[in-house]
């Protein structure tokens, strides 16, 4: 590892110096946006699923509640969409403005599965969510699920292609150092098909359903409490519950389980510092509760289950897991970010499945739409799944420090050494100011929209929705 490093050093005489800037600003700059950014692409990759869904019933059973309830779930998408290209635009840029180096040393390999996530963002998105906008009714129903169908291939497609970057800088393969130091492809299909961005994308996918049918079955709940939109309500709740059932196991089993392995597998110092492993110990337990404590290196006030952790990272209870005190400390990510965005992340995904789990037993039995309780529950829980998908990926990239290119190259190296601290401040200040005007924009969007609610059922279609409820129950 720190061979190829060096190597990579005396090649690209950028990369001697001993510090590529203000790092920490650029790194809390690119943070920041990404962090904000992708509160809108969780929301629309879910949701545009959904309406999909949604649409395809209304093809398939020419019921027009289907069609009227996708219409009001598009108000909610497309200005998430809107938002979500808008502030995606400066990470783009970002790379250029605060990470100059890296761009150049990896632009060789990245460049192309970027153009192609903006291609697809974009043009393809963009295009038929123009289309099922406004030309929806022009053009008859078929263009129209066909429209919602592009949408939903193209966010996917979108997310399959920025992750193609991720996964590279998670485990680089499919690579070759020019003579001038700087990285090209050497096998395009190993991009595109790394084994990393195999489970990171489902577990990312998964998580977007998370957040819509979180959001969706929410939003049906506040109809029910209040009594208004019934029929509505109870197709928001039944189609919420549903998928999002599926997702929240999903995202423990198979998805985060395979994201764990290859962590264990590829990078020991992420596992130890998510888990909180200190010494190097066969048996390893699993810390449900505990305060990492690098000083000492231990964990404070644990509640472990013994051996677990072994298990569940090399599928046997003796098998042995590096702790960081096997590791060069300046190999270490910062344990507490990364054990506490883990542990967060983890156990909220462990209440959604839970809570799903009986919320989906309960609409079984035909008790859910006259619980209050879970419907507050339900309710509540809607903004949680964008904390646990942000903290999710505050694990991924602040754990694979301090390596921007996995191996390869540190993040110091790659940041750009000749923009000055004066330029990041105003820049995150201006963003700061940007965000929280949309952020307000957007809110009040959604209470409108919310508080309008769905089109208006005749006692035709309302009787209709009654029975495909229950057809679907």
């Amino acid at each position: 590892m720190n061979a190829a490093l060096l190597n990579l050093a005396d090649l690209h005489p950028v990369l001697a110096l001993q510090d590529g800037g203000n790092v920490l600003l650029h790194r809390w700059q690119f943070g920041f946006n990404l962090i904000y950014h992708y509160l809108y692409p969780q929301l629309t990759m879910g949701l545009i699923f959904l309406i999909f869904v949604l649409e395809t019933l209304y093809l398939r059973r020419r019921d027009e509640v289907f069609k009227k309830a996708a219409n009001f779930w598009t108000k909610l998408f497309a200005p998430a969409f809107v938002i979500g290209a808008v502030t995606g635009i400066p990470l783009e840029f970002g790379f250029g403005t605060n990470w100059a180096v890296f761009s150049t040393v990896s632009g060789g390999v990245i460049g192309q599965t970027v153009a192609l996530e903006g291609v697809f963002a974009f043009f393809v998105e963009s295009a038929f969510l123009g289309l099922y906008l406004y030309g929806g009714e022009a053009f008859g129903e078929r263009v129209r699920w066909f429209s919602s169908f592009m949408i939903f291939l193209g966010s996917w497609a979108s997310g399959y292609f920025i992750l193609t970057v991720n996964s590279w800088m998670q485990n680089p393969i499919g690579y070759k150092r020019l003579p001038n130091g700087n990285l090209a492809i050497e096998h395009l299909w190993k991009l595109f098909l790394n084994p990393w961005l195999f489970h990171q994308y489902i577990h990312v996918i998964g998580g977007t359903i998370v957040v819509g049918s979180f959001a969706m079955a929410g939003v049906g709940a506040f109809y029910l409490l209040s009594k208004r939109d019934i029929e509505y309500g109870r197709l928001f709740v039944t189609t919420g519950v549903i998928f999002g059932l599926v997702a929240s196991i999903w995202m423990i089993y198979p998805s985060g389980d395979m994201e764990s392995q290859a962590v264990a597998e590829h990078q020991p110092a992420k596992l130890a510092a998510m888990e909180g492993v200190f010494e190097t110990q066969k048996g390893a337990p699993l810390t449900i509760i505990g305060q990492p404590n690098a000083q000492e290196m231990k964990i404070d006030n644990p509640i472990e289950l013994p051996k677990v952790l072994s298990f569940l990272s090399y599928r046997s209870f003796e098998s042995k897991i590096t702790g960081l005190a096997g590791i060069p400390r300046d190999q270490w990510p910062p344990v507490a970010w990364t054990y506490y965005s883990y542990h967060i992340m983890v156990g909220l995904g462990t209440i959604f499945a839970g809570i799903m789990v009986l919320a989906a037993l309960m609409l079984w039995r035909r008790r859910l739409f006259d619980s209050r309780k879970m419907l507050w529950i339900l309710m509540l829980l809607t903004p949680f799944p964008f904390l646990t998908n942000t903290f999710g990926w505050i694990t991924t990239e602040v754990g694979r420090q301090p390596w921007i290119i996995y191996g390869v190259m540190r993040t110091a190296q790659g940041a750009s050494f000749n923009v000055n601290s004066g330029n990041v401040y105003f820049t995150i200040a201006g963003l700061a100011g940007i965000f929280f005007l949309l952020s307000v924009l957007y809110v009040l969007v959604v209470l409108k929209e919310v508080h309008a609610g769905p089109e208006p059922v005749s006692e035709e279609d309302e009787a209709g929705l009654g029975e495909e409820v229950e057809d679907i129950l």
